[in-house]
């Protein structure tokens, strides 16, 4: 069965550009959509600082613009270092056990570009799940507990090296692997083509 796969980062701002586009145009196919982890820069690597001057100036160059273009409300958060994503992905796995895996996804990714808020701290990530209508309690003693911890390494290593994926968002329809933000027309091109061969 065709579905859209989208590997992507919670502290990418490209993921949140793409996700409305990504959304509709599987919509439009009627294919499902399954977003899977991948961290851009797992522990103990460091992570970004918006006081330094990449973040900034990729904001200013690319990431702006194109928010301008798509019409999504975004801003450099102010977190800094910037958070590891291991936890809300761990959530994210408690999330998907309860159906609304993709829900939790667009409420996290939100709440750091839209939001401001840390989701690297397991008390912001459980208002965010109660907000969902999630157990905040169950989920801050499943994060706590690391429970999905081993779930969410096989699903890194599964990326890394089964898939090779190394750029988020990476998307993958079939044969079609699309690297960065994909414009509808290529998704549209990649679906078409993937569903003729299915057929």
């Amino acid at each position: 069965m065709t579905r859209v796969d989208v590997y992507f980062d919670y502290v990418c701002p490209f993921c949140l550009l793409a996700e409305a586009d990504i959304t509709t145009v599987a919509e439009e196919y009627g294919v499902g959509v399954e977003w899977h982890p991948f961290e851009l820069r797992p522990a103990p690597a460091e992570t970004l600082r918006p006081e330094d001057d990449y973040l900034p100036a990729i904001w200013q160059r690319a990431v702006y613009p194109m928010a301008r273009r798509k019409g999504v409300e975004i801003k450099l958060p102010s977190t800094s270092p910037q958070p590891y994503s291991h936890t809300a992905f761990e959530g994210y796995q408690y999330a998907r056990e309860h159906g609304i895996g993709q829900a939790y996804n667009e409420q996290v990714l939100r709440a750091f570009f839209q939001r401001d808020l840390d989701i690297g701290r397991i008390d912001v990530l459980s208002d965010l799940a109660a907000e969902l209508g999630l157990n905040s309690d169950e989920f801050e003693q499943a994060l706590t507990d690391r429970r999905y911890g081993e779930t969410h390494r096989k699903a890194l290593e599964h990326a890394r090296d089964e898939l090779g994926i190394t750029a988020v968002p990476t998307v993958l329809i079939g044969q079609h692997r699309i690297e960065g933000v994909p414009s509808e027309e290529r998704l549209r091109t990649a679906l078409s083509s993937t569903l003729d061969t299915a057929s």
